[in-house]
């Protein structure tokens, strides 16, 4: 691979140690008396699914394992890079040796996807996919994903494939992105007024004094971090600067209005405002001392612990510690307003998300298989199960069931959505519910489109039985605290306080590679400066990183990549309006 360059020996060694732990090649377990249900797949195999988004690493395992097996006789062996150590190195190192994976799900931004398909690591499926049913409903977003590849034929398939508008945020009720708080300890503060992002200092002390422990009574802590998703940028403070309606394309900082593009580094920019709150929060001793060692999974077992009072993600605070039981006790996440704030939201992609793809690694052992899976991944059936870890219902029949014509939860449930701890029956897989949840991290479709399955949203907190089940004691006190708000979204929108990124298919194009050395050079620098910023000793400490990031990076080249960066995010400006444009036109045929 250009640009990709390693030494033999390191090669040799890593490839060696990824064979030990499973990594490679597919492996063919002779199951013979335990085919799929339907008798099309009888004998067993695992496949190694290389996925640049999972979280977790190894085999599936639970209720979702055992969807998978029923239906394809197949177990998947989970490749996770941010597990892994993060960074490029574990798919150098398997593109080198030829075979990504059986499954490849990737990013594509800097020309990645042209550059694996020219290095021959991807399947052409188009013949294995010709006559299914995702490309019958997709092939728009499919061909359209496909001109990225610069060959003729169908190598990846894009995700979160959309029919709403691009200007339609994709979050559903709640939102992605918001000043989410403990609500029980925030009304135990006396629901301060928040007008500023600073403001939240003294009031994020009141509540960990006056929620001092977790459920298991550790230690709570108002903000807690994790490393696992830094990329050009610290993650954690690029998203403070999405509660301001900002989302980074690599060292820019845009509005999701476009009218304004912002120099990550600038020291009165968004990012190191941003920066500089978390220096503050932790002056006040608010951050979790082991957010520099924790992954993401450590971090939400303490999430449903109740350790950690805020939560900018509704998929950490709400989705793992908003039980049933947490509710009714008056406990759990709610946003609670900054005045100044506007936080962003992604639209619906009408034509499919092509900065991250799914395709066949051109070593997978029985390709017209994986071909069946994807094919299943995209179906309504498919997308209950697969997109469950990011909202949706789950098995009919486990978890929801039709009554009357409309989709309710099961008593089952009740008490495992989203991602509680609830024992599976042995007919479902065993174990818990939470364990068992698909680990791709693959979003197929968009989640708030309709599910022709049930007549509502594939996101099952959007059903009609949801939205009637939050009338607990923490739905109510919020409510009453809203001006009559029944949902984040619906709070955000009544106070102009949502900003819509619209949704396009955009994707960074193939950057030299003297370009990508300099940016691999920036981003350490700019990373490594930003954590050490945070947990400076003092503001003086703090200006002095600030002050030699900025000279470290500029001596780099920086500005060089400034300039990509700049011309990149003004290109996905245009690429908006055309899509709205694409969108309006389709409607009006």
């Amino acid at each position: 691979m250009r640009k990709k360059i390693i030494s033999v020996v390191l090669c040799t060694v890593m490839t060696a140690a990824l064979a030990l732990t499973g990594c490679g090649k597919s492996s063919d377990s002779s199951s013979t008396s335990s085919g799929s249900k339907d008798g099309k797949y009888k004998d067993e195999i695992t496949i190694d699914v290389f996925d640049a988004m999972a979280n977790y690493q190894g085999i599936q395992s639970g209720w979702f394992a055992k969807v998978v097996k029923d239906k394809f006789n197949m177990k998947l062996n989970i490749i996770a890079p941010n597990v892994a150590g993060g960074g490029d190195t574990l798919f150098q190192t398997r593109s080198t040796a030829g075979n990504l994976g059986d499954l490849v799900i990737i990013g594509t931004e800097n020309g990645k996807l042209k550059d694996i398909v020219k290095a021959g690591l991807l399947a052409d499926m188009t013949d294995l996919l010709k006559g299914k049913d995702v490309m019958k409903n997709y092939k728009t977003a499919i061909t359209n994903t496909n001109k990225l590849t610069g060959q003729k034929g169908i190598y990846a398939l894009p995700s979160e494939i959309s029919n709403q508008s691009p200007n339609v945020s994709a979050d559903g009720i709640e939102r992605l992105v918001a000043n989410y708080v403990r609500w029980d300890a925030y009304k135990k503060a006396g629901y301060p007024t928040i007008n500023t992002l600073d403001d939240m200092i003294p009031v994020l002390k009141k509540m960990q004094q006056n929620t001092p422990k977790s459920d298991s009574g550790k230690k709570t802590y108002a903000i807690s971090l994790f490393k696992d998703w830094d990329g050009e940028t610290m993650m954690a403070a690029s998203n403070y600067a999405s509660l301001y309606g900002y989302k980074n394309t690599g060292f820019v900082f845009s509005k999701a209005d476009g009218s304004e593009n912002q120099d990550a580094i600038d020291s009165n920019g968004i990012y190191v405002k941003s920066l500089k709150f978390l220096f503050k929060a932790n002056q006040a001793g608010l951050i979790d001392p082991e957010s520099t060692t924790q992954n993401y999974d450590m971090l939400s077992d303490k999430y449903r612990d109740g350790q950690i009072l805020t939560s900018l993600w509704s998929y950490q605070g709400s989705s793992l510690y908003n039980t049933t039981d947490n509710k009714k006790a008056g406990k759990g996440f709610m946003p609670a307003k900054i005045k100044d704030s506007s936080p962003y939201t992604s639209g619906c992609y009408s034509e499919g998300n092509s900065k991250t793809i799914i395709a066949i690694g051109s070593k997978a052992k029985d390709p017209q298989r994986l071909a069946d899976f994807i094919d299943w991944m995209y179906s309504p059936e498919g997308m209950e199960c697969v997109g469950q870890a990011n909202g949706a219902a789950g098995p009919e029949g486990l978890t929801w069931e039709k009554k009357n014509g409309k989709a309710v939860y099961t008593a089952f449930g009740d008490k495992a959505l989203p991602s509680n701890s609830v024992k599976v029956s042995s007919k479902w897989g065993g174990g818990s519910w939470k364990d068992g949840i698909c680990t791709l991290n693959f979003k197929p479709l968009c989640l708030t489109d309709t599910d022709p399955n049930t007549g509502e949203p594939y996101m099952a907190t959007m059903w009609d039985y949801a939205l009637k089940k939050n009338n607990t004691t923490l739905d109510k006190d919020w409510q009453s605290k809203s001006g009559g708000a029944k949902t984040t979204i619906e709070y955000l929108k009544k106070n102009n306080q949502l900003s819509v990124g619209t949704g396009t298919s955009y994707v960074q194009p193939e950057e030299s590679s003297d370009i990508s050395t300099l940016r691999n050079q920036c981003k350490s620098t700019i990373v490594d400066s930003s954590w050490k910023m945070i947990f400076a000793k003092n503001e003086a400490e703090f200006n002095s990183i600030l002050k030699n990031m900025q000279k470290t990076v500029k001596g780099l080249g920086y500005e060089k990549v400034l300039k990509v960066d700049m011309k990149n995010a003004k290109d996905k400006a245009a690429s908006v309006k055309q899509v709205v444009k694409d969108y309006n036109a389709k409607q009006n045929k």
